[in-house]
């Protein structure tokens, strides 16, 4: 009998619904965002640095220098800028690593022989760290850590070749493909560290969240099998000691009033959850509940219902349970044949009626046995408790149940 939380009702009678936010990867998305605002500065740095070395550097009169300038930098720019925005980072991350490669590799081809044996860097050097940034927002972690390593041998490689005819100094070929290669290991280790975090956060996260709901639902089933215990010894009980000692006309009606109580309170446990607070509740609370049962019964209708009219949460409880009870009867009985079902109120006073029908071939209410308690306990005696009217007119045309509450009756 675990109660289930339901949104509210709109106007329209429709149901409002609430998009669930992903939890799963709460941190790690961030985490990743964090990444990518962090390479993003960086890259400005560096860029801007190697960007001051291009222009102001010697090769700059080669006729294929302002080309590779321009395909390095525009692919730099762009993923710089996806970057802070979070659009298409790995895109223009993957387009520059792709491109800084090959222009580190053409890069002797283009200048020339000797072009690298000077004792100050190219500018494409100070970029060397930046494709291993790029690589870190673009690829997964083994290519990570295979162009952490290749990017500076390549260098290595680029240094040697462009020396050629020239004096090598290798030391400083050494130092500088070293110390790319620690500070592009260093990123790398970083990424994988912050985004491994992330990724045990949002695992202990689920795991918490699993076992808190858990532990939610072992809390409710107790303190659900406490009420109904509560609830048959308060109420059943005495009602079945005030029957078995009644021998007065005046205690045998009381019995009968303790038990019918007893039946509505039982009945009731499971749906007081849905009726939400003991405040006013709109009638078309009542229809939505009507229409939601004969849909799971396989038997959809629409059930009109004014929309400014409320009654007490007890009146509302009790008309909405009767008439599913009507409803149920119907499609057990009848196979929902023609089934319908209807609210309405009138006001001064406020009298609201709930009807439902079928066309059914009916029975004969006389006859109805008296431990058949889906008229007498879950129509009759629900509506009583609440000092409501019902009433079944069944014959060969089909039944109507019709449920009546009038304002100026209080509700006990």
């Amino acid at each position: 009998m675990a109660s289930e939380a339901r949104t509210g009702p709109t106007p329209t009678g429709a149901v409002e619904s609430i998009s669930a936010v992903d939890l799963g990867r709460f941190t790690s998305s961030r985490v990743e965002r964090a990444i990518e605002v962090v390479v993003g500065f960086g890259c400005s740095l560096l860029g801007a640095q190697g960007l001051a070395a291009a222009l102001g550097g010697a090769e700059t009169a080669d006729s294929w220098h302002p080309l590779l300038e321009l395909i390095v930098f525009v692919p730099l720019g762009l993923m710089i800028v996806a970057c802070f925005t979070g659009r298409a980072v790995k895109l223009f991350a993957a387009l520059f690593s792709v491109v800084g490669i090959v222009g580190i590799a053409l890069w002797p081809f283009i200048h020339g022989a000797g072009t690298m044996s000077g004792e100050e860097q190219p500018w494409i050097f100070f970029l060397l760290n930046v494709i291993t940034a790029a690589t870190l927002l673009a690829f997964p972690l083994v290519w990570q850590v295979v162009l952490a390593f290749f990017v500076p041998l390549e260098w290595l490689v680029v240094r040697l070749v462009g020396s050629s005819g020239q004096p090598l100094d290798v030391p400083m070929f050494l130092l500088e493909a070293s110390f790319a290669l620690v500070l592009g290991s260093i990123v790398v280790t970083l990424g994988w560290l912050f985004r491994r975090v992330a990724a045990t956060v949002d695992r202990r996260r689920a795991e918490a969240d699993a076992s808190y709901a858990e532990a939610v639902a072992a809390d409710a089933a107790e303190q659900e099998r406490l009420a109904v215990g509560a609830l048959m010894h308060d109420s059943v009980l005495s009602a079945l000691i005030a029957a078995a000692r009644g021998h007065s006309p005046r205690e045998r009606l009381l019995a009968v009033s303790m038990a019918s109580e007893a039946l509505t309170r039982l009945a009731d446990a499971e749906q007081d959850a849905s009726m939400g607070p003991e405040g006013p509740v709109a009638l078309v609370v009542i229809a939505q509940q009507l229409q939601r049962v004969a849909a799971d019964l396989g038997v959809p209708i629409t059930v009109p219902c004014p929309d400014a009219a409320a009654v007490p949460s007890a009146v509302a409880r009790a008309l909405a349970m009767a008439g599913v009870q009507a409803i149920t009867n119907a499609v057990e009985h009848a196979g929902g044949a023609g089934l319908a079902a209807s609210v309405t109120a009138t006001r001064d006073p406020l009298r609201v009626q709930v009807t439902v029908s079928d066309r059914g071939s009916g029975f004969d209410t006389s006859h109805v046995p008296d431990d058949r308690l889906g008229i007498s306990a879950s129509i009759m005696a629900r509506m009583a408790a609440v000092r409501g009217r019902a009433f079944v007119d069944s014959g060969r045309d089909g039944t109507t149940v019709t449920l009546t509450w009038t304002a100026s009756e209080p509700v006990v």
